[in-house]
């Protein structure tokens, strides 16, 4: 299954997420593990949803890329992220950030036609929830692309019942096909991997990125 019983705590999680992400809102890091908005290509008059916006850079490169008829809409968790991304897209009338959990977004159904994430959905207890948003959110022939961490094999409990581990964007990684199986469940469709990492240490397991695209039917 692509969700598992042996996690923290949810408000763990997200109060070990918001304090890591609160601390890196100043920071000049990158904060990506792909290419995301690249994968989507938007197009001028489309609006785009990214999930987990952080500082918003891809939010102001979305805007120039759908145009003043186009709408881009940033959705992140983490209040200092938001203030980060206000700064940088100030002035910029089309976009509109929104304060909200990943799989639960205040955004009205079949209003994307793209949703995009980059190192967000790891941080989900409940992978297929997440994806079920994108689903829900997503026009009927609507677009995504995700880029992600996911596991080499499954973590052993002591690091999926540590929270800083969720935090640091490897305690809530899951293998590839289980990934694949929390997209597939929630309906979307032509799920293709078009990019992966070489698989790398974090905390005593493996991890790799990857790039994933696909559609709502």
């Amino acid at each position: 299954m692509a969700d598992r019983d042996d996690t923290p705590a949810t408000d763990a999680i997200a109060k070990a997420v918001a304090t890591r992400y609160g601390a890196l809102a100043t920071s000049a890091g990158s904060l990506s593990c792909g290419g995301a908005l690249d994968v989507a290509a938007p197009r001028p008059g489309e609006l785009v949803v990214d999930l987990g916006c952080g500082r918003g850079g891809d939010l102001v490169r979305a805007a120039a890329l759908v145009g003043p008829d186009g709408v881009v809409i940033g959705i992140d968790a983490s209040e200092a992220m938001l203030a980060a991304a206000r700064s940088r897209v100030h002035g910029l009338p089309n976009v509109r950030l929104v304060r909200s959990d990943l799989a639960a977004v205040a955004v009205p159904a079949e209003s994307a036609d793209i949703v995009v994430s980059n190192c967000a959905i790891n941080h989900a207890p409940n992978k297929r929830a997440a994806f079920l948003e994108v689903h829900r959110l997503l026009r009927p022939g609507g677009r995504f692309a995700v880029s992600d961490v996911v596991a080499e094999r499954e973590l052993p409990p002591e690091v999926r019942n540590d929270p800083a581990a969720w935090a640091a964007c490897y305690g809530g990684a899951i293998p590839e096909p289980l990934y694949l199986e929390a997209i597939a469940a929630a309906g979307l469709e032509d799920v293709i991997v078009v990019r992966r990492t070489a698989p790398y240490e974090r905390g005593g397991v493996r991890v790799f990125s990857i790039t994933v695209q696909g559609r709502r039917r």
